[in-house]
């Protein structure tokens, strides 16, 4: 037998030929011998298994490329207490709690609110900027509640917001809403990517834009054909850093208002009497500047149902989704209300610095607001540190777009609205083909060379804000249809994993306040800001996704004819892949929670309260 054979055989023939040796050889020079056989043994054997780990992690990688592999339904599931009806998808379950809280809170804060803002703060003034968001936040909370209390209660349906439509309103409306969803997330790939170029320009205007949108594109692309949990682990740390530049950004304003840093004293309300709160005398001005600013909000809040689109990847979504939900109020009060009221107090509105204004330099000398927070004060160093997390936030939302897409990709090839091979989903539960066909989109980022860069970006950003007023439309309906449809056929509203705090009447007012807004856009957008006549370019640069939505959904009529407004409500299949909870577990579980909250620290149940 030959000596490198592995096995306890080969090592005994060794032995055998060592030992008749060494009988006449007192220094043991055949030992040595000896040891250079085991020697040459243990490494042929360990480059054997390093070629062979290297040959299966190879094949591995190449095989999880793969079709992922149907499992029949079962009713099991991971939570006790509870019945599914269908739950199998192949998206891989790798997202846990504290990735959807981050997500929860830190996704979104990017260029609507980091750097779209600026543009109506120069347009509208400081008052309409905090008028506009206080309407927009009540509308999102309403939402939230809606939509995580339909993620629960249907947790394995593939495409999930995008799909209540289909069952609960009609084909129709759920093909239109939902392709101008996907058209509205494959532009803020590239709106994102040009962003990057533009906040770059605040160091350095020399180097051509594009090699920072190759850069990000690259390792956008890595992060997301590794797998959901590259993108799970990345937004965690992005979300992370996001969150405390945003708490470093309050405080940071407090102290330059009140004139412990910079070069100005104490500023105070001085920018809101001069130049002033509004950038006009007249009434119907400031109440245009106002309409002009919700839009915007939109876009800033865009992306906060992206936690709902995540629930099929979420390892226990009875738990995680209401934590999102609640703790969405901080983000809320926090993240955009009072840093709104802080950019008002520290920027003024007259600021020829300010992205959107008319002021000299073009891209190259325009900022984001909460850079010239710091840097029209005098302050060095903190500026640079906001324009670096700005820039880690707008690669984040490019990530959370490259996610998004793909996916909903997916879900209107599932429902027959798009390419059956869209469909397909490998065996690490990537969308694949709709993820590559998503990428080429990232593409249009390279006109960050272009000198009409600002010009592509308002293009792009129309879209991408008028059409979160559809989809967020569709969840609220779809979710008054549901409870319509729970009660016309008598089932238990008990049997919800989750229900909403604001119950089905925050999505009426969700439903009212969307409609008046599309009007207000409507004139706006005919007859924009600081003009009396109609402008037909700023018509379709602010209300584009419109007419994109209406071309959908009469299409769909046409070519289908299907004429449906509504589905009715005894034909709504409301067990379609509904997860139903035992309310005496529920109830067990919680007064369970009740008492071992009691018998807690008293700062356990401080975080309780507010976690």
């Amino acid at each position: 037998m030959p000596f490198y054979e592995k096995g306890s055989a080969g090592k005994a023939d060794i032995n055998i030929v060592t030992t008749g040796t060494t009988s006449d050889n007192r220094h043991g020079s055949n030992d040595v011998h000896s040891d250079k056989f085991y020697s040459n043994t243990n490494d042929f054997e360990q480059s054997s298994e390093t070629h062979d780990g290297r040959s299966k992690l190879i094949h591995r990688f190449v095989d999880s490329f793969k079709r992922a592999q149907d499992k029949s339904p079962s009713n099991d599931d991971i939570e006790d207490g509870t019945t599914s009806l269908v739950t199998e998808n192949h998206f891989k379950k790798r997202m846990k709690s504290r990735h959807i809280v981050l997500m929860t809170l830190g996704t979104g804060i990017g260029t609507g609110l980091l750097v779209a803002n600026a543009s109506g703060l120069a347009k509208a003034g400081p008052a309409p900027l905090v008028i506009a968001y206080i309407m927009v936040s009540f509308v999102a909370y309403f939402m939230i509640q809606a939509a995580g209390e339909m993620a629960v209660t249907y947790p394995t349906l593939p495409g999930n917001y995008n799909s209540y439509m289909s069952f609960f309103i009609s084909k129709p409306y759920a093909f239109a809403t939902v392709w101008l969803s996907s058209i509205q997330w494959l532009t803020v790939l590239p709106l994102e990517l040009i962003t990057s170029s533009l906040t770059v320009k605040y160091w350095n205007d020399s180097i051509n834009g594009d090699v920072f949108v190759v850069i990000f594109y690259v390792f956008l692309l890595f992060i997301h054909f590794f797998g959901v949990k590259a993108y799970g682990e990345t937004e965690f740390i992005f979300n992370s850093c996001k969150i405390l530049m945003i708490a470093g950004f309050i405080i940071f304003s407090i102290v330059v208002n009140c004139g412990g840093a910079g070069n100005d004293g104490y500023i105070g309300a001085k920018y809101w009497r001069t130049p002033g709160s509004f950038t006009t005398d007249s009434s119907i001005d400031r109440f245009k500047g106002v309409c002009y600013i919700l839009v915007t909000g939109y876009f800033s809040y865009g992306g906060t149902e992206l936690f709902v689109l995540s629930v099929n990847e979420q390892e226990n979504p009875r738990k995680s989704t209401p934590i999102a939900a609640k703790q969405s109020v901080y983000r809320i009060l926090v993240i955009y209300l009072l840093t709104m009221i802080l950019i008002g107090f520290n920027v003024p509105y007259d600021s020829d610095q300010l992205m959107g204004s008319n002021g000299p330099g073009g891209a190259s000398n325009h900022a984001s607001p909460y850079v010239l927070a710091a840097a029209i004060h005098g302050v060095k160093v903190v500026p640079h540190i906001i324009n670096a997390v700005i820039l880690i936030s707008v690669v984040s939302v490019a990530n959370s777009a490259l996610y998004a897409a793909p996916r909903l990709m997916c879900s209107l090839a599932a429902q027959g609205y798009a390419p059956k091979f869209l469909s397909y989903i490998d065996r690490e539960g990537r969308p694949l083909f709709a993820l590559m066909t998503c990428s080429l989109f990232g593409v249009i980022g390279f006109a960050a060379a272009s000198k009409k860069e600002e010009e592509v970006f308002t293009w792009l950003a129309a879209i991408a804000g008028l059409a979160e007023l559809f989809t967020w439309s569709g969840i609220f309906i779809s979710h008054i249809r549901f409870r319509q449809a729970m009660k016309f056929q008598g089932r238990d509203m008990n049997e919800l994993g989750y229900k909403a705090i604001t119950g089905v009447y925050g999505s009426y007012y969700g439903v009212f306040f969307n409609f008046l807004v599309f009007f207000a856009q409507f004139w706006v957008a005919l007859v924009p800001m600081g003009s009396h006549t109609p402008n037909a370019e700023s018509f379709f640069q602010s209300y584009l996704a419109f007419p994109i939505f209406f071309t959908f959904y009469f299409g769909y009529m046409l070519y289908n004819k299907d004429f449906t407004i509504l589905n009715k409500l005894e034909n709504i299949d409301i067990d379609f892949h509904r997860r139903i909870y035992d309310p005496e577990f529920i109830k067990q579980e919680e007064e369970e929670n009740k008492i071992k909250l009691k018998n807690s620290s008293f700062w356990v149940k401080i975080y309780y309260w507010w976690c």
